[in-house]
């Protein structure tokens, strides 16, 4: 039975798996013996006795503590959510006598698949921003948003408030699939853009947990006992659990995919879990390359752990409603799920499953899964991608533009006023909004008069416009790390800017200040900001020292490679600058930054 068959798809009894070990003490069908010996991590543990991810959530919200236990805080990802401390203030803390010598807030983070929401959902996050974080809102680089510096005391009504305008903070975060990255751009006279961003939705979907302990914890009327927003919560009232796709232990670890197209792939497909590249003739999806085992985290004191770019595994027709891409996109969720390592989760991740096995062997489990066997990839290259900043006709009449955010932050300044010019365009305007993988905003549907509306509101409160943004500068984007993120090494979003600065006039003296390449930056080798596929990517290794990785390029379906490692901050551009300039006399006609980087090689720049 092919893929695009019309009959019922059925899956097979599956071997006894890792997960197994977590219902009973049976020795799961794992490659090799020590496998079979290996235990479940504490975390599956946590995960399989939560009642679908409830533990004792709800109880640890009333106690008057700032903070949850280990346990309640491991679960509380699931829910969106992470338990931060300001580390700029734990010297302050601990001489205030603060109990664990830390100031405790939490980020919460929203969902949007492929970016889209509205102006009033926008401007309700601006909103929870000021009067319940820190001031600020953050794009992320999964197209979402991210509240900081929210106080336990008010987590419940920041997550409650986020749903009653149709959205949801669940499966943000957490061993599930996380939120669908898409190509944001909302052309109308390109089919090909709203069926991509329409199966990004559909994935969303068809993925999302089906607790009821979220609606339960986080929309429930404390008086009344009744959810105050079903909509958001699954559409159930029920009580009574069940999780068909994921299982009572969830996923081993996170599960990210992405939808793009060889002429714009922002989705960043070759970063993913699962990557769907679309294959077009005649300016219309005939189906999906799609791509398997992508990921960037790295743990540099384990040398079991690497960067990752997605294989090509098969070519999947699309129908209709998109089934035969929904199908295969939950059959290989459910061999991660049976056969991903639940020991270790270091090794968890997709990519590990599929280099451990092969991607024959991959592949053929997921057949087994799916009840069909699948076409071979098309192979299909990625060719660009568009950041969609600037303006831009939709092809319907009307325009969006696209502004550029630096490093995704959203705020006011003495010298910027960010967030009140996105509150008027949003309260005057109201446009659709979409966010980009590379953490800027785009203002859509928007006619002729409103152009100047726009850049008059941005002016009026000193935010740059993107035309006058260099290119450099245009491309680059980091995490947040300090002072809020736990993992972080050292500085990214924070010093970011003051590195840009640098490589704008180093490129200008050297004439290379329209070279389009990508500068990405993490202040840990997790790689949230996904540097180890960009042109140059600045990793955080140890304090204010970091290593630099050279060859990867802007399309996305490379690896870089390390350059120099533990270099200070204030030696970063001035490492650079010997290979802009050698870049600058030898490379070859049209060739770019990264492209040079990767044909050179390590051993061809300066030493």
């Amino acid at each position: 039975m092919s893929a695009s068959s019309d009959q019922p798809q059925t899956t097979p009894k599956a071997k006894p798996s890792p997960l197994d070990q977590l219902k009973k003490k049976a020795k799961p069908a794992a490659p090799s013996a020590k496998e079979e010996e290996a235990k479940p991590s504490k975390a599956e543990g946590i995960k399989l006795a939560s009642n679908y991810l409830r533990g004792t959530i709800a109880e640890e919200l009333v106690n008057g503590e700032p903070n949850f236990s280990g346990t309640n805080g491991m679960l509380l990802k699931h829910h969106g959510s992470y338990e931060q401390d300001n580390r700029d203030l734990r010297a302050q803390a601990k001489a205030d006598g603060v109990p664990g010598g830390k100031y405790y807030s939490f980020m919460v983070r929203t969902a949007i698949p492929g970016g889209k929401l509205t102006s009033g959902q926008l401007l309700e996050h601006l909103n929870l921003g000021g009067e319940l974080g820190d001031g600020t809102l953050r794009i992320t680089t999964r197209q979402g948003l991210q509240l900081h510096g929210v106080l336990k005391g008010n987590l419940k009504q920041a997550i409650r408030r986020i749903n009653d305008v149709q959205l949801t903070t669940l499966a943000a975060c957490g061993d599930v699939r996380r939120n669908l990255m898409c190509s944001p751009a909302p052309y109308k006279n390109d089919p090909v853009y709203d069926k991509m961003q329409v199966l990004a939705d559909q994935l969303a979907a068809e993925l999302k947990p089906n607790t009821t302990a979220y609606a339960e914890i986080w929309l429930t009327d404390e008086e009344t006992g009744e959810k105050t927003n079903v909509a958001a919560s699954n559409g159930s009232k029920k009580t009574v659990d069940t999780e068909p796709l994921y299982g009572k232990a969830y996923l081993p670890r996170k599960f990210k995919l992405g939808v793009g197209l060889p002429g714009d792939n922002s989705g960043d497909v070759y970063a993913q879990d699962v990557g769907l590249l679309a294959v077009c003739e005649n300016f219309d999806i005939v189906g999906y390359d799609v791509l398997v085992g992508g990921g960037m985290g790295v743990t540099p004191s384990a040398s079991k752990t690497y960067a990752a770019v997605a294989l090509p595994m098969a070519f999947v027709p699309v129908s209709d409603d998109n089934t035969p891409v929904i199908d295969v996109a939950k059959a290989i969720l459910k061999v991660q799920r049976d056969f991903g390592n639940r020991s270790d989760r270091k090794t968890a991740r997709l990519k590990y499953t599929v280099r451990r096995w092969g991607l024959e062997k991959f592949k053929n489990k997921v057949e087994e899964y799916l009840g069909s066997d699948l076409e071979p990839p098309r192979n299909v290259e990625v060719q660009e991608y568009n950041d969609s900043l600037g303006w831009h006709e939709q092809g319907d009449g009307r325009y969006f533009y696209g502004l550029f955010v630096e490093n995704g932050r959203v705020k006011d300044t003495d010298d910027i006023q960010l967030m009140s010019a996105l509150r008027e365009i949003c309260t005057t305007m109201a446009p659709t909004i979409r966010l980009t993988p590379h953490q800027n905003v785009l203002f859509c549907d928007l006619a002729e008069e409103d152009r100047e509306r726009i850049e008059g509101t941005l002016v009026h409160h000193n935010v740059i416009l993107t035309e006058d943004i260099s290119t450099s500068r245009r491309w680059s984007m980091a995490c947040p790390a300090l002072p809020m993120c736990g993992l972080s090494i050292t500085e990214s979003e924070r010093v970011l800017p003051t590195i840009m600065d640098q490589m704008e006039k180093e490129l200008a003296a050297l004439g290379l200040e329209d070279e389009v390449f990508t500068t990405r930056m993490t202040g840990c080798p997790n790689g949230c900001a996904r540097p180890y596929n960009s042109d140059i990517g600045l990793v955080g290794k140890a304090k204010g020292k970091y290593t630099i990785f050279l060859g990867g390029r802007r399309q996305g379906d490379r690896l870089n490679w390390i350059y120099k490692d533990l270099v200070p901050e204030a030696e970063v551009i001035s490492t650079l600058v010997p290979v802009f300039r050698q870049f600058r006399d030898t490379r070859q006609p049209g060739e770019a930054f990264g492209d040079f980087c990767h044909r050179v090689g390590k051993e061809g720049l300066p030493a």
